[in-house]
């Protein structure tokens, strides 16, 4: 990851969707954007979470039920 950049919110107007390009390549580890000097912004990429599978999720949470099986099954034990 590249070093940090600071720039003019005037210049980031112009140039926004190029460093936010960056920021998505992890060209730049962050935007600082300042206003007359000051500091006013600091934009930084989001760091990815992996989503947790949703398989399984219900195990246990009916009693006598096997939710993890194909439905079909509980269904024709059902019926007897």
């Amino acid at each position: 990851m590249d070093e940090p950049k600071t720039v003019e919110a005037e210049d980031f107007k112009a140039t926004c969707l190029e460093m936010l390009d960056q920021l998505i390549d992890r060209k730049l580890s962050s935007i600082t954007i300042t206003k007359h000097g000051r500091a006013i912004a600091k934009l930084v990429p989001v760091e990815v979470q992996k989503v947790p599978s949703l398989f399984g999720a219900m195990k246990g949470t009916v009693p006598g039920v096997d939710l993890t099986e194909p439905i079909d099954v509980e269904w024709e034990a059902m019926k007897d």
